[in-house]
């Protein structure tokens, strides 16, 4: 698990990285600014609190492993996971991004929080429990239903 999560968020860290070339070639560039990174208070999008990024965060990360976990089961119809869980991400994005700036992955959130730097980076903590908390419950919902099944 743990080289899973250290390839995720190196993966994550070359991936901004290039995208920080890219952004920083344009005329005129004096910083990275917000860098999409994702935020709380005034460091989200439309200055929604902790409270609610907090809560945003769980429900849209359990939501999202709920899809993930119930399309790839053995059970489930074959070939039709990738566009329940594309589409279940766009969902989530276009419900987050104005609240928190999408996060659902701490890898992802760690990345954008180390270019953005300052404040980004001092509210990275929110963007490791909320998602962690989030996914551990469909786990547990989905071990607990699946498991009663094959019995």
């Amino acid at each position: 698990m743990l080289g899973y999560i250290a390839a995720q968020v190196i993966g994550a860290i070359a991936a901004a990285a290039v995208l920080y070339f890219i952004v920083s070639g344009k005329a005129n560039f004096a910083d990275v600014g917000g860098f999409a990174a994702n935020g709380y208070g005034e460091l989200s999008p439309d200055g929604y609190s902790m409270t609610s990024v907090l809560i945003t965060e769980f429900v849209l990360t359990m939501f999202f492993l709920l899809v993930i976990l119930g399309n790839t089961n053995a059970k489930a119809p074959k070939g039709f996971a990738g566009i329940a869980i594309g589409l279940a991400l766009t969902l989530i994005h276009l419900i987050s991004i104005p609240i928190s700036n999408t996060s659902v992955n701490p890898a992802r959130s760690t990345s954008q929080a180390l270019f953005a730097g300052g404040e980004f980076t001092m509210q990275l903590w929110l963007f490791w429990v909320a998602p962690i908390a989030g996914a551990i419950v469909p786990g547990l919902i989905h071990k607990a239903l699946f498991d009663k099944m094959e019995d």
